[in-house]
């Protein structure tokens, strides 16, 4: 099956595809999250990504050749990313040979990536990465749109939908576990394994939840879950639904809320971010919140504003008994926002000091272990050279040059001390 923009009654995640008889799914490769979208398919023999560019005259013209590189290995990379997570079992192109022959580097380039893909899948397939924390995605759907929410036409970029599809394509590469859960799933409690939800959209939508909002008990429920250690991240309008006095119904967990213009006399106190903050340590731009959200403004003064932009709230923090709630306006996909989101995850469940363990502190720098093979494998995801410190296993670091799009395998001891640097 060749997997599109839809495939209704044969739903990939659903709970009959395993019935059908399915051999394998082929599909388009965009980016991370379209190639987890495709890797993480149960019930196959075989998955395979289609990667870009496409072997079609629009792009494989003379002349174009810097063009047809550059796509090749933006491509590459991004995906990459989500092989190290979950790889597919085979990969290849589309279009017609006889056009890409006619362009000898980029020939090459595919040798070069096909050799990259095999040492990658000798040494991970079928081995299950290191997972510190396990991320929930909490929208109407669940599991049968796993890596599907925010994604329009098989990831093609819209104004509508950037600044929440940046959470799938960070989550495709990170080194996080990953569950898709619907609120359904959920209305009876929250399973032990779960260490933090992501809930995010605009508000009125199945991605937000809009009247799920609505039930006391259930907003109880999430509530005591932060209070009892959790995390809960909210982005863009989440669990928005105007009722007793407010919008954002998880406002006393998040620190913040939005104003409708019903509350307009009540003064708003609260409008200086801090100086520095842990989610953003290291980062050499300024957060990247996508698309406004207007009017969200901090409810307290314990409320830890970390970013604004034209007086509008974009990242917050509040702790909440043993958990936090993190606000994000936006999460578009950059190296620097995917930082920031890991560093959130560890930060809302109060666990800071345990991040400099298999750690990067370059954003263009990520790091991979594998315990079944005592390896790990440190990935620069991009094509120029880049420094960084890297924390291993045993909380050791040392600072590391790496050659452009080098993966740099090394093995470690039982103490998780990289041992052959």
């Amino acid at each position: 099956m060749f997997l599109g923009d839809n495939w209704i009654g044969t739903e990939p995640y659903g709970k009959y595809f395993h019935t059908i008889g399915m051999d394998a799914v082929v599909g388009s490769v965009g980016g991370g999250a379209t190639l987890r979208l495709i890797g993480d398919i149960p019930h196959v023999k075989y998955t395979e990504g289609r990667f870009l560019p496409y072997f079609f005259p629009d792009t494989f013209f003379e002349g174009n050749d810097v063009a047809i590189i550059n796509e090749a290995v933006e491509n590459w990379l991004g995906a990459r990313r989500a092989i190290l997570r979950k790889p597919l079992n085979r990969i290849g192109y589309g279009g017609y040979p006889s056009l890409a022959y006619k362009h000898p580097e980029f020939i090459q380039y595919v040798e070069d990536m096909a050799h990259e893909f095999r040492v990658i899948l000798d040494n991970i397939e079928g081995k299950t990465p290191h997972s510190p924390i396990k991320v929930g995605i909490l929208n109407a759907w669940g599991k049968i749109r796993s890596w599907q929410a925010f994604m329009v036409a098989h990831a093609l970029w819209y104004k509508q939908t950037y600044s929440y599809f940046g959470i799938l394509e960070s989550l495709s590469g990170m080194g996080v576990d990953v569950e898709f859960l619907s609120f359904d799933d959920i209305k009876d409690g929250i399973s032990s394994d779960i260490d933090i939800i992501v809930n995010a959209g605009d508000r009125d939508t199945a991605f937000s939840g809009g009247v799920v909002w609505d039930n006391p008990e259930f907003v109880a429920m999430i509530r005591q879950w932060v209070y009892e250690g959790h995390g809960f991240i909210g982005i863009g309008e989440p669990t928005a639904y105007e009722k007793g006095g407010h919008f954002f119904q998880l406002a006393d967990v998040l620190g913040v809320d939005k104003e409708l213009g019903f509350t307009l006399s009540t003064d708003k106190y609260f409008n200086k971010p801090l100086e520095s903050h842990f989610i953003t340590e290291g980062m050499s731009t300024d957060f990247n919140s996508g698309e406004e959200i207007n009017n969200v403004y901090a409810k307290y003064e314990t409320t830890e504003i970390i970013a604004m932009e034209n007086g509008n709230v974009t990242m917050a923090a509040h702790t909440y008994g043993k958990g936090r709630g993190i606000y994000m306006a936006g999460l578009p996909y950059t190296p620097e926002n995917s930082k920031a989101f890991y560093r959130a995850m560890f930060y809302s469940l109060q666990k800071e000091d345990e991040i400099n363990v298999w750690y990067a502190q370059n954003p263009n720098v990520e790091v991979h272990v594998y315990p079944e093979i005592s390896k790990v494998a440190i990935v620069n995801n991009t094509n120029e050279e880049q420094t960084t410190i890297i924390f291993d296993g045993a909380g050791s670091k040392s600072q590391i040059v790496m050659a452009k799009s080098e993966i740099r395998w090394e093995a470690y001891n039982e103490e998780g001390k990289i041992t052959n640097s």
